[in-house]
């Protein structure tokens, strides 16, 4: 088995929302980011799934993937809500908490030095962030406030002929949440991004 084999197969096992062919996407989108910085950033991370299609390509390229998340879910992520899950739940506090989930799914890839962790809140990270992104994948939370602070902080720090992915983003209303193909439709009507690939959900745009 390939490592790339052994990380997708890891994936697969791993608990998240991300679809196989999209995550595989997410893959080689990586291997075809631009080399300027070799820093990428991901954000929403839960428990590490999406991580590791990027940290594949991010190990075979050589460069970085901060993987920034709260690590306390969204809003649909709590109880009461379709995707809440008892498992990850800290008893300490009573609050949602993946980043055990996390750190072992990481540390089981052997992606230690390759996927780093941030947690805390995007918009308060980006603030002092100052690093510019060959790759962003936006994948945090669908709320229109978070979704379009997620977009507004960080997507002026993607490098000219970087990568921008954004999951999530349906032209049905029936299918999802509307911030993402929101973001989405923004990036493009900025004149900075243009269409690069679609695959299910994620769309990736390159900046100009």
């Amino acid at each position: 088995m390939t490592r790339r084999d052994e990380l997708f197969a890891l994936a697969r096992r791993t608990r998240g929302f991300m679809p196989d062919d999209e995550g595989e996407a997410l893959f080689r989108e990586g291997l075809a980011a631009a080399r300027t910085t070799d820093t990428w950033l991901e954000i929403g991370a839960w428990c590490g799934k999406s991580a590791l299609y990027l940290g594949a390509a991010a190990e075979t390229r050589g460069a970085v993937l901060y993987s920034l998340d709260h690590h306390h879910g969204s809003e649909e992520n709590q109880a009461g809500w379709e995707y809440f899950d008892p498992d990850l739940v800290d008893p300490a506090d009573g609050r949602l908490n993946t980043l055990p989930a996390w750190q072992r799914t990481i540390a089981e890839a052997r992606l230690e030095e390759t996927v780093i962790g941030l947690v805390g809140h995007s918009e308060v990270v980006a603030a002092h962030f100052a690093q510019p992104l060959d790759l962003l994948f936006i994948d945090g939370g669908h709320g229109d406030a978070v979704a379009w602070a997620d977009y507004t902080c960080w997507s002026p720090k993607v490098v000219v002929g970087g990568t921008l992915a954004i999951h999530d983003v349906f032209t049905d209303p029936a299918d999802g949440g509307r911030p993402p193909y929101e973001i989405y439709q923004a990036a493009l009507a900025s004149g900075e991004f243009v269409d690069a690939s679609a695959t299910g959900s994620l769309r990736v745009l390159t900046r100009r």
